[in-house]
């Protein structure tokens, strides 16, 4: 995995030249773990690797996401949503919520993609897990605020998601003090 392969981000060219990297790593991710691409919850996230390109990056994001005041929103509504057309065969995938993470030095990634299951397929899937399923680049995500299922590889750099859809827009604003990104 090459270091911060967009950071730092100067522009809104570069900040969707990102988006659209980060969108194809984790259809990749998807593919890899379950053989198929599940459905996308319409959140992603760009991670920051430096102050200044954070600052830049909540800049561009007033710019193109609604306003909020609540001191917890972690995610924001964009005024138009982020279509990235289909390509070979991952699908056309809307992106609504756009999330800039403040540098953390223990996530080199570029971003991450929030993908959904219905409650009973999640739960069995998460089961599975926890019983010791051997599936590829899955694991449960180890917070307990959050109940996912978190997508790797250390040869991709980004990272993916897989809960409800109840908590994929549940983790739009912040749950815990867990985390202060």
């Amino acid at each position: 995995m090459r270091l911060y392969r967009f950071s730092p981000i100067q522009d809104k060219e570069q900040l969707l030249e990102a988006i659209r990297y980060i969108h194809f790593a984790c259809y990749k991710l998807c593919k890899q773990s379950f053989g198929e691409y599940l459905p996308n919850a319409g959140n992603m996230g760009v991670f920051c690797h430096y102050d200044d390109e954070h600052a830049r990056l909540v800049e561009i994001r007033k710019q193109i996401a609604k306003p909020s005041d609540d001191p917890n929103q972690k995610y924001f509504e964009l005024y138009e949503p982020i279509v990235i057309p289909a390509q070979d065969n991952v699908p056309e995938t809307t992106y609504t919520h756009l999330y800039i993470r403040k540098p953390d030095i223990y996530r080199a990634q570029v971003g991450d993609v929030d993908f959904y299951l219905e409650q009973s397929e999640y739960d069995k899937l998460k089961q599975s897990l926890i019983d010791g399923a051997d599936i590829k680049g899955a694991r449960v995500f180890p917070r307990n605020d959050l109940d996912m299922i978190e997508l790797y590889d250390p040869d991709v750099d980004t990272l993916g998601y897989v809960s409800t859809n109840a908590m994929s827009e549940k983790v739009r604003i912040k749950l815990s003090e867990e985390t202060n990104l």
